[in-house]
């Protein structure tokens, strides 16, 4: 979620191509209309079902209403609906940490705050499959920060403070559903500390995916009809790639260019995989309307639990894209802009059924955070060939021998200097890149046997105390 943030936010504010102080005063639909939706918008209405829609949904103190909804299989020329779900979900868990392990902890965040890099590799700590690393500093009052691709944990001693708060990533997010991911979650910190509660919800990110000839940036900003104050258009390299609104607020939107921001910057492109499964061709641009609601929002809508979140996505979508936040076709002759009728485009993102299935998971998942073959073999065939072209040489085979040749009498003299032998020196640079990748334990098998010996005992002796 932080790289979409950043993506959207790198480009250009204003699009040169967007006059923000103009109200759009065409008498005619917006380009790429359905020919019954600008039928309609000729005659005063869009759609009057979602229209009515757009006026029944009612905050309470039990949670919010789900909203009416057409079926997400209802898909047109004009909007074709890929995937929806949850991207981002932050939780925080009263409890208590364990001695034995805030005193591991603890020793293990020195060793991270080392400055000899041969130290710093053994600031890990496995747990089930995962082999977090561990951060050489805290963050405000939480002291301790275990990381690896699936999740990013804080932990307290303060009995003041949540035990732990986490985010779960969105990669782990296409994997499994909310609820197994967190049950996954609870599963690793019953093994840090006492849970006294079920997880509260701290962030929740909803996302809609999907794909229109729609021009998303042939309105202004006047055509966003929202609580908020802040209507920001962005470019990346001169091409649209989205609007923000609310951006620092208990809720926020983005509509951004999805496939431009993978190629570009996150290079998620797993999410390829998914959106073929659903009908993408893989040339069309994917949009994706995204939603951030902080805790505040949702304890003033009743909701604090995961469950209980879960349980009221459509009330929550319902609540964002109809009281919070409106696309519509300003009409110049009517300064109520209440008033004004809903855009084709948002009618369909405003149905989105909750409900139902937002679309398959990936099959596959590691927790190490590993950089894929495009990066490596992108990065290590550009020097390969940059050493070729620099001795002249063109044959694969012959290049690749001398590199490798060159490779280790440079760093054998290195680790000659620091007092090493090569084949200790080549163990050191994989254990410092096995931490920052969470693939493998830099500790033998003893060692990590006598660990999970000392943490038996201290449980036993809990157990008995208690």
């Amino acid at each position: 979620m932080e790289d979409e943030r950043k993506f959207i936010q790198a480009g250009s504010l204003e699009n040169p191509g967007i006059k923000n102080e103009e109200l759009i005063q065409s008498t005619e639909p917006p380009r790429g209309a359905t020919r019954e939706s600008a039928a309609a918008w000729r005659d005063g209405e869009v759609e009057q079902d979602l229209t009515d829609a757009l006026h029944q949904s009612e905050s309470s103190s039990q949670g919010t209403p789900p909203s009416n909804t057409v079926p997400n299989n209802c898909n047109t020329d004009y909007f074709k609906l890929l995937r929806f779900g949850v991207d981002s979900l932050y939780l925080s868990y009263p409890g208590e940490i364990f001695a034995e392990v805030d005193d591991e902890l603890k020793e293990l965040k020195q060793i991270a705050q080392s400055p000899e890099l041969h130290q710093q590799v053994k600031a890990q700590y496995p747990v089930d499959d995962h082999i977090f690393e561990v951060k050489d500093k805290g963050k405000g009052f939480f002291l301790y920060r275990l990381q690896d691709n699936a999740f990013h944990i804080h932990l307290s001693r303060s009995r003041t403070l949540p035990f732990a708060y986490i985010q779960l990533s969105s990669e782990y997010l296409t994997y499994r559903t909310p609820l197994a991911a967190e049950n996954a979650l609870r599963s690793v910190l019953e093994q840090l500390g006492t849970i006294h509660e079920s997880a509260n919800v701290s962030r929740i990110d909803l996302f809609v995916d999907f794909v229109s000839p729609e021009d998303m940036e042939s309105w202004n900003r006047h055509a966003w009809v929202t609580r908020a104050s802040a209507i920001n258009a962005y470019s990346v390299e001169r091409e649209f790639s989205g609007w923000t609104i609310g951006t620092g607020g208990v809720i926020s939107c983005r509509l951004y260019d999805k496939t431009l921001e993978i190629n570009k910057q996150s290079k998620k492109f797993y999410l390829h995989e998914l959106w073929k499964r659903t009908g993408w061709n893989g040339e069309d641009k994917v949009w994706r309307l995204e939603f951030q609601l902080k805790r505040e929002v949702l304890t003033q809508k009743g909701l604090s639990k995961l469950t209980e979140v879960l349980d009221n996505l459509n009330g929550l979508w319902s609540y964002a894209v109809t009281e919070w936040l409106r696309l519509t076709l300003p009409n110049p002759d009517d300064q109520t802009r209440s008033r004004w009728p809903i855009h084709p485009l948002w009618g369909y993102l405003s149905s989105v059924d909750w409900n139902t299935d937002g679309g398959s998971l990936l099959s596959r998942f590691n927790n190490a955070r590993i950089p894929g073959d495009d990066w490596l073999c992108k990065n290590g065939f550009s020097t390969l060939v940059s050493f070729m072209a620099r001795e002249g040489i063109k044959d694969f085979d012959a290049g690749a021998e001398a590199f490798k040749n060159a490779l280790y009498g440079y760093h054998e003299r290195k680790s000659y200097y620091l007092g090493l032998t090569f084949g200790d020196y080549l163990l050191e640079r994989i254990a410092i890149k096995a931490r920052q990748f969470n693939s493998l334990l830099n500790k033998t098998e003893a060692d990590e046997q006598a660990r999970l010996d000392k943490l038996a005992r201290a449980y036993r002796k809990q157990s008995e105390g208690s």
